[in-house]
């Protein structure tokens, strides 16, 4: 190209006041280089940047394009290098938008040495990759200056990131006569940030990460499955090269998101994986570090199940790695267990889970991690004993444990029974249908939304009819399936067992769905705290019926269109419960009496801060059916959660007794006056207990509601029961869970009231 239709093209493209110096450095190039300077020297002019062309110095740009050449004739396999490669990738003096400091002739005189029984490309690049990063003593660290180091600051430092690393790596190649470029992506598709790495030149592209050096070769990484699930088509999720020539795209640096300077190639394709068939796993990566805010540290780790087995070991990555750069081990969603570190001889680990869907990374700091509890150790080795050898007596339940202890032996527990349930109750659900002393309920099920194992939702939905024959019950169950639908959870209308008035709330039907819902939090997922209840007519009478004598099980709940009956509201005190009704619906004085139960549970709201959480909605003009408007109820109930320690329990029995009821219980020997009623208040360390109290009672207690450290005072009706330290236990732990499939509500110590 002439001179002046060069002149002509950078006035074209907006290159004024400075345009001499560009054709001053073209004709020094060829009266050096020749032809060959020449056609480098407009390469890299017609694809500079403005800042470039303002303040590059033309003793800078023809520096570079001296040496590149050099390298050019100086090293075997730069000789093979196709014009087009060496132009685009050996001769650039820039990788980003880095400082312009010069550097090949820094770099050169020191990878000459380090590459000199190289045979080829890839042996070189892997001889550098090896050596240079201790020479000029640039390692991973956070602490940078910025991402976009030049070779200068970074060594300064010290301390570089990938980018960092990748721009020292690339330079170090092209000064040798190596084709190098950046790689990088602006966010994996698990969004755990970003990660940029170097490809080399030998006759195609080749991958390998800065400052990790690989002996079994190139294109081999730790970011290999994260790159493995990139996306060409979505800029974000994107792997792109870096490139001198500008051909449309653009390097998105992460550092300076509106920035176009940098030319880029897409090369997605070279990475993903597009015929991988998805497995849904949790990967969870794990870093340690000595403190917050301090350095990394390099250990064993060993990964627990939540059961209590060892699942699988590695190795935490020290100071110097990258970030990204850490052991990840694949677990099924819905894991849960503990990360034992072990450096030199002592051991200290930390719980982690559930865990989600997709890629997690814990990050434990080794100041704030507990040491290995020998009694824990003991109580896993219990567990892994054959059930059939497990005894009950043994002395390791009754010792006593710490809060930290009694933290771990719980999910460890937890995970051993409803491994145990599941495999029991499976089939049942498979079936949809569980007995109970000879009578058997079944159910419909559909399922919404998504949620992670242990957080779903379960909705239980009772039918109308009652004391009908047996196809209009049939034909009102099949109805119930479709009234409602929550955003998310397992959605169920079950089958009443009989066909009589009251055949939601007979005495069969408590155990039936304690069983019920047990199934669903051991082989569904289902958050024990997630579990709400409602029903329509006589589902509604059951509402009213078994929401007061089973609210330390249920979230929340809502009758449609039903009729308490004798039932107490009592018992509602820390269930939010909502009354859905027609204005019209006068059969059996529904209307009047929701009126009136609700006028009773803003009475009971007032004197009772806190509790009775409540709503009502008597719609004018609708009869007993409510044109679906009812289903308002379904929004309402999601927004709870179950309180299953609270501070304060109203309980009054009803014809059906119960022995548990939050964290109150009364043995099986222990009479139970017909409708008792007592209330249990916690007041600091002090339980009161007042009412009808049973002859014995056993309190059952947990941290979630005092502090088990401190002494605990219970007083029964004005008298002293109990006054000192509770003992927390395995066997209470283990107890607990055998009685209900309910973890959150799990005791870790007792008081037994005589």
């Amino acid at each position: 190209m002439p001179v002046i239709r060069l002149i002509f093209l950078m006035l074209a493209l907006g290159w004024t006041g400075w345009c001499a110096s560009i054709p001053d450095f073209i004709q020094t190039a060829r009266d050096r280089h020749g032809a060959a300077g020449e056609g480098a020297a407009r390469f890299l002019a017609e694809h500079m940047t403005e800042a470039d062309r303002r303040d590059l110095s033309n003793e800078f740009l023809l520096e570079n394009l001296d040496l590149a050449l050099r390298a050019r004739k100086e090293f075997p396999w730069a000789a093979a290098v196709p014009e087009a490669v060496f132009l685009n990738d050996v001769l650039p003096y820039a990788v980003f938008d880095e400082p312009r400091d010069p550097w090949r002739a820094e770099l050169l005189a020191l990878s000459r040495d380090l590459v000199k029984d190289a045979r080829t490309a890839s042996e070189a690049a892997q001889a550098l990759n090896r050596q240079l990063f201790k020479l000029v003593n640039v390692h991973y660290n956070t602490g940078r200056k910025r991402p976009n180091q030049s070779l200068k600051e970074s060594k300064a430092l010290g301390k570089a990131t990938c980018t960092g690393l990748s721009i020292i790596l690339v330079e170090a190649c092209r000064s040798v006569g190596i084709p190098a470029r950046a790689v990088g992506t602006p966010m994996w598709t698990n969004e755990r940030g970003n990660h940029t790495w170097v490809e080399i030149w030998e006759g195609d592209w080749h991958f390998a990460g800065a400052d990790e050096y690989d002996a079994a070769g190139l294109d081999r990484g730790w970011f290999v499955g994260d790159a493995s699930k990139a996306r060409a088509n979505e800029p974000r999720y994107a792997i792109y090269a870096t490139s001198w020539k500008r051909e449309g795209s653009s390097f998105p640096m992460v550092w300076a998101r509106n920035s176009t300077d940098v030319a880029a190639v897409n090369v997605t394709t070279r990475y993903a994986k597009a015929d991988a068939a998805p497995v849904v796993i949790a990967s969870l990566g794990v870093r340690l570090w000595d403190r917050s805010g301090g350095t990394r540290l390099s250990a064993k780790v060993c990964v627990l199940d939540g059961v209590r087995r060892s699942c699988a070991l590695a190795d935490t990555k020290a100071g110097t790695a990258d970030l990204n750069d850490m052991p990840r081990f694949s677990l099924a969603p819905g894991a849960q267990g503990w990360l034992r570190f072990t450096v030199g001889s002592e051991i200290r680990e930390m719980p982690f889970g559930p865990l989600a869907e997709g890629d997690s990374t814990v990050d434990a700091r080794w100041a704030e991690l507990s040491p290995a509890s020998a009694t824990v150790d003991a109580v896993r080795e219990w567990l892994d004993l054959p059930a059939n050898r497990r005894t009950s007596d043994t002395e390791l339940l009754l010792r006593a444990l710490s809060k930290a202890e009694a933290e771990r032996v719980l999910p460890m527990v937890a995970a051993e029974r409803m491994a145990e349930l599941a495999a029991e109750r499976a089939p049942e659900l498979e079936k949809k249908e569980l007995e109970f002393e000879g009578k058997t309920l079944r159910w419909l099920e559909k399922e919404f939304g998504k949620a992670p194992v242990g957080q779903r939702s379960l909705w239980i939905s009772m039918h109308g009819g009652g004391g009908a024959p047996k196809q209009v019950n049939d034909q009102q169950w099949q109805n119930q399936i479709r009234l409602y639908e929550p955003a998310e959870g397992f959605y169920l209308a079950p089958r009443a067992p009989t066909d009589t008035w009251n055949l939601w709330h007979e005495g069969h039907i408590d155990p039936m769905f304690q069983r019920l819902i047990d199934d669903y939090v051991a082989v569904r997922g289902v958050s024990p705290d997630r579990v709400y209840l409602m029903g329509y007519s006589a589902g509604g009478d059951g509402v009213w019926q078994l929401a007061p004598r089973m609210a330390d099980r249920f979230a929340a709940a809502s009758m449609m269109a039903g009729h308490p009956n004798e039932a107490s509201l009592l018992g509602l005190r820390n269930l939010p419960f909502a009354i859905f009704m027609g204005g019209n619906d006068a059969a059996y004085n529904r209307n009047r009496i929701a009126s009136e139960r609700g006028a009773e549970l803003d009475r009971l709201a007032r004197e009772d801060a806190g509790g009775y959480v409540h709503q009502v909605k008597i719609y004018e003009g609708l009869g007993h059916w409510m044109n679906r408007k009812d289903a308002e109820g379904v929004p309402w109930m999601a927004g709870f959660v179950r309180n299953a320690w609270p501070n304060k329990i109203v309980w009054q029995q009803d014809d059906v007794v119960h022995r548990r009821f939050y964290w109150l219980q009364v043995p099986s020997e222990t009479p139970i006056p017909e409708r008792a009623q007592m209330v249990a208040q916690l007041k600091g360390q002090e339980i009161q207990l007042t009412g009808q109290v049973p002859t014995s009672l056993r309190l059952r207690l947990s941290d979630r509601l005092l502090d088990l450290d401190r002494p605990v005072r219970v007083v029964a009706n004005g008298k002293e029961w109990f006054s000192g330290k509770v003992t927390r236990q395995a066997r209470v732990i283990l107890t607990s869970l055998q009685e209900r499939a309910d973890p959150v509500s799990a005791a870790s110590a007792w008081v037994e009231m005589k």
